[in-house]
Formats: structure tokens, C-alpha cells, sequence
């Protein structure tokens, strides 16, 4: 095959990849809304916790 052909493919390769890893984290996103508001309000908590302690350590 010419250059131009295989690095076409190669692309063409990548962003098949790249489209079914976006697809595949899209669908488990949708899918676990509960769960991820969940750790994301965990996370929140959390760093609240953080900034409550540093600034009574600055007290």
C-alpha cells in the first residue's frame, strides 16, 4: 500500500477507537446517574471537610 493509504487507515482506526471508548463511557454515565451523584456529593463533603479543617488549623 502508498504511504497516503496506510495513514488513512490508521486514522480512520483511531477514530473508530477513540468513537467506541466515548460511546462505551457515555452509555455507563447515563446508566449510573444515582452512583455518580452519589461520589460526586461524597467528593464535595469531603473537600468541604478539608477547607473546614485548614482553616481552623490558620485560626
Amino acid at each position: 500500500m502508498t504511504k497516503s493509504t496506510v495513514k488513512a487507515m490508521k486514522g480512520a482506526a483511531a477514530g473508530a477507537a477513540t468513537g467506541m471508548l466515548v460511546g462505551y463511557f457515555g452509555k455507563n454515565m447515563k446508566d449510573n446517574k444515582k452512583q455518580i451523584k452519589k461520589k460526586t456529593d461524597k467528593a464535595i463533603e469531603t473537600m468541604s471537610s478539608i477547607f473546614d479543617t485548614v482553616s481552623y488549623i490558620f485560626k
